[in-house]
């Protein structure tokens, strides 16, 4: 029984070093605040690769706050486009690269930053992106626990097809991968067939013919090789494919006020240096795939570049009014009431339509 006593005060009084000893660890130590953050694929390219992983790697150093960052592109965690508004909600990770276009099958009010024809050039885009993105911020934070920090572009989004075209016309009975459902209608409308296809599984798609012709950007499309499959590339603007950073909001509001401050002004300035990266790399990405000398951000090829017939441009600027506004009204109505109204509020004097 002594014997007994004895080893118990032993380990009484080890424990309370072990106490003591943990007290006194550094308080860097203690004060380490941990981001997982979900980055964009890495098939998308330059903008992920130059941008945002170096910027979120270096989040402390930019920030003087003392936050440790595991970072991962989502096209190497298997978790697919669609699903991140529910990995964010679930905590999974703190902070998240959100493909608005792809997740809004969760959340069609998304689509309300980028409807086809609305934005088809950056100016448009800022305005827009200015002017609505609170709104669709305060959908994700009641629906999904996110709060919306920063909302960017890819840049226009142009039409990349292996069959030789030269005008939406040409594209009836072709097979299209698009970027979201409200696009599908406007493809359908030129009598193309819309495929949806993660981003990481188009050229693949395009070489074997699963696809015909698919839409993104010039950098993107280079990045990932496109131009290896499609000839012709139709630059008529659909869409700037807006994509934006989301955080858990339990991760957020465990963080100090000036930790949230500092945050949110980081991401601010990332977001601002993305919109004029993604200019520069949409201005060099097309010089790019159509073979000129000045090409100094991707991989030369030799695409023909058709010229845009105007009464193709007249249909993508009715198309808001005509196409994209009606289909997207009806689908994001059903979900949220009010919500159409909420974005003529905002986004309608921007384009002149109440």
């Amino acid at each position: 029984m002594k014997a007994f006593k004895k080893a118990f005060k032993q380990s009484l009084a080890l424990f309370a070093v072990l106490v003591m000893a943990a007290g006194a660890a550094p308080a860097s130590a203690q004060d380490k605040i941990k981001l997982r953050v979900l980055g964009m694929p890495l098939a998308t390219g330059n903008i992920q690769k130059h941008r945002e992983q170096p910027y979120f790697e270096t989040l402390a150093q930019r920030t003087g706050l003392p936050f440790e960052v595991e970072y991962k592109p989502l096209d190497a965690t298997g978790i697919k486009e669609f699903e991140q508004l529910r990995i964010m909600r679930s905590g999974l990770f703190d902070v998240g690269g959100l493909r608005l276009g792809q997740i809004s099958r969760d959340e069609p009010m998304i689509l309300g930053l980028d409807l086809v024809g609305l934005n088809s050039e950056y100016e448009t885009a800022k305005k827009v992106v200015a002017a609505y993105q609170d709104v669709v911020g305060q959908q994700l934070e009641k629906k999904f626990n996110t709060k919306l920090l920063g909302v960017w572009p890819f840049g226009p989004q142009l039409i990349f097809c292996k069959p030789p075209i030269k005008s939406l016309a040409d594209m009836k009975g072709l097979k299209v991968r698009i970027l979201d459902g409200v696009m599908a209608k406007f493809m359908e409308k030129v009598g193309a067939t819309p495929v949806t296809m993660a981003f990481a599984e188009v050229a693949q798609g395009l070489s074997l013919g699963t696809v015909d012709c698919a839409v993104t950007g010039p950098s993107s499309a280079n990045s990932a090789g496109w131009p290896e499959s499609v000839t012709h590339v139709y630059p008529l603007a659909l869409q700037v494919a807006v994509q934006g950073y989301g955080i858990n909001l339990n991760a957020w509001n465990r963080l100090k006020p000036e930790q949230r401050e500092g945050l949110q002004k980081a991401i601010a300035a990332l977001t601002e240096d993305i919109w004029a990266y993604s200019k520069e790399l949409w201005d060099d990405a097309m010089r790019c795939n159509g073979g000129q000398d000045s090409c100094t951000t991707g991989r030369k090829y030799k695409l023909t570049t058709v010229e845009v017939k105007p009464q193709d441009r007249e249909l993508a600027k009715a198309a808001v009014r005509e196409i994209s506004f009606p289909a997207w009204k009806e689908q994001c109505d059903a979900v949220t009431p009010g919500c159409s109204e909420a974005w003529k509020k905002a986004v309608g004097p921007i384009i002149g339509m109440h």
